[in-house]
């Protein structure tokens, strides 16, 4: 248990290299519990326990393996310093972060040295009947690769967020989610909540007409026309459908 801890920061981001400058893949949310694997002096690598996804974080004052007892499931939720106070604090926790709430009063409950509105969550073992359905929360948050939040989200975080929230296993990459999603669907058959695979690219079908994606060349989440959606990827990208799948 030594080299597990707990991600008690709302977000990190987990680097390819151990360099500020390196590139970010994926981040940990606030209640991410993770291993180290190697210290290396200013920086840990780290395996992160919820997807297996391996990286580089600076050294921090992590906390021991949360236990959490509930998660966030709004766009992001403000943290006060105490129920009482009408003073807000400039800190969030971001959708899908995981906490262990030890007192509540009134509407606040209480996690390590903060309070946020019970309303902004719920227990950690509730599931949604339909995974995608807080999924138009992130509509127009910005396009970030690597980024898993209000901050910013990119395609395959967006797929992943919503799976783990349901407490379901999801790969963070692309390429991985249309592998491990086996149930292959044809175009004339879509409906709501498939995925639509391009290389390096998914978007989540809203309707057998609409669907929802984080889309680098618009720069955030955007609802559009899944025909042509499909038209202009393969258009200005020229990349085909490589499969849509069913969770």
């Amino acid at each position: 248990m030594k080299n597990n801890f707990g991600n008690n920061l709302p977000i990190i981001n987990l680097h390819r290299k151990k360099s500020l400058k390196s590139g970010v893949d994926t981040q940990l949310l606030y209640g991410d519990n993770f291993k180290v694997i190697q210290k290396h002096g200013a920086w840990k690598k780290i395996r992160i326990k919820k997807d297996g996804y391996i990286g580089y974080i600076k050294n921090n004052k992590f906390s021991k393996p949360i236990k959490p007892n509930f998660k966030v499931s709004v766009l992001k939720a403000r943290l006060f310093s105490n129920p009482s106070s009408k003073k807000k604090l400039k800190k969030f926790l971001p959708y899908e972060s995981r906490v262990k709430i030890i007192a509540k009063n009134g509407k606040f409950s209480k996690f390590s040295k903060y309070w946020v509105r019970t309303s902004d969550l719920k227990k950690n073992n509730f599931k949604h009947r339909n995974i995608f359905k807080d999924i138009k929360l992130f509509k127009n948050i910005k396009y970030l690769w690597g980024g898993k939040s209000y901050k910013g989200i990119d395609c395959s975080a967006l797929v992943q967020v919503f799976f783990n929230h349901n407490n379901k296993y999801c790969p963070r990459d692309s390429r991985d989610q249309e592998k491990y999603f086996k149930k292959r669907v044809k175009l004339k058959n879509i409906r709501k909540n498939d995925m639509i695979f391009w290389k390096g690219h998914v978007a989540v079908a809203l309707s057998k007409n609409k669907l929802i994606h984080a889309y680098g060349p618009m720069k955030k989440v955007v609802i559009m026309n899944t025909k042509k959606t499909i038209e202009r990827i393969y258009k200005t990208a020229n990349l085909k459908v490589t499969s849509i799948r069913r969770g």
